[in-house]
């Protein structure tokens, strides 16, 4: 890999929030979330970070967004570092998008679906359109899978997977390269989880996107990851292929992810050297293309 091929870069990221006191005259201790986590997003793939909940892949996703400030560590998009969001220069701040867990409370349920794209236009009017605007929100629904009707009623006439979907139109309208997307399915239905992840991956082809999905779904990683990060009590423990990582894990950690999902199905627990099970055996082998259909 060679640094062309970097669109992001984390180095030594470490991130503490005050703990609880063990009693009113002690001092406050301090929780670490993140520490000293390392990482590349390269250009134009989809890299999973993947860990138990309070692992710290969602911390590492809103210091990425400039959400939350890290105590110590570097975050750079292509060599510029990336800061707290309100200090961020506006070309950086449409450069990295995210999609929110649920969609319902990431949107303003007092506007409706058209006027939420188009304020994102009025924010950072470089990207906005320059004709006529109303074809041009018709295009980005209909990139998301969505109809022109949609535009005109609010997120709580809209399903979930529909909602998601808005979010996703959302970000794509200030024309992002990286989207991060924090557990950006994990609230919908099965069914719509793979409508929503099938959307996501053909966006990330056709507009060449880097993404960066924070799950704690292995099912989901398989189908999707070119690469896999495994976080564990705010540690990274392993980074390698989606092929390497679902064959023969380095850590021991990352095996025991991958024997509970295979529990939790009823499927065979991997080998001790770490192979899995084959393809078809397998809860986290890559589901078929389908056709999206809206609910």
């Amino acid at each position: 890999m060679t640094s062309a091929d970097t669109l992001l870069e984390i180095r030594g990221l470490r991130v503490a929030f005050p703990g609880p006191k063990r009693s009113l005259r002690s001092p406050r201790t301090m929780v670490r979330a993140v520490d000293d986590v390392s990482l590349d997003v390269r250009a134009r793939e989809l890299l999973a970070l993947v860990g138990e909940s309070g692992s710290g892949k969602s911390t590492v996703a809103r210091c990425v967004l400039g959400l939350v400030r890290p105590q110590e560590g570097t975050i750079s998009y292509e060599g510029r570092t990336l800061g707290p969001v309100d200090k961020r220069p506006p070309e950086l701040q449409r450069a990295v998008q995210m999609v929110f867990q649920d969609p319902g409370s990431s949107l303003n349920p007092r506007m409706t679906v058209g006027a939420i794209i188009r304020e994102a236009w009025k924010v950072h009017p470089a990207v906005a359109p320059t004709g006529d605007r109303r074809q041009a929100l018709r295009d980005v629904l209909a990139d998301v899978g969505l109809d022109e009707g949609v535009a005109d009623r609010r997120p709580s006439a809209l399903s979930g997977g529909q909602r998601q979907r808005v979010s996703i139109a959302r970000a794509l309208a200030l024309k992002p390269r990286l989207l991060v997307c924090d557990e950006a399915v994990s609230a919908l239905d099965v069914s719509v989880q793979s409508q929503i992840l099938r959307l996501l991956v053909d966006l990330q082809r056709t507009r060449e996107l880097s993404v960066l999905f924070i799950t704690h779904d292995l099912a989901v990683v398989r189908q999707i990851a070119d690469r896999v990060a495994v976080m564990r009590k705010g540690e990274l423990v392993e980074c390698t292929s989606a092929e390497q990582l679902f064959t023969a894990p380095s850590h021991p950690y990352t095996s025991s992810l991958l024997g509970a999902a295979y529990a939790l199905e009823g499927a065979d627990v991997p080998d001790e050297d770490g192979a899995a099970p084959p393809t078809g055996e397998s809860p986290t082998a890559p589901v078929e293309k389908q056709q999206e259909q809206i609910s």
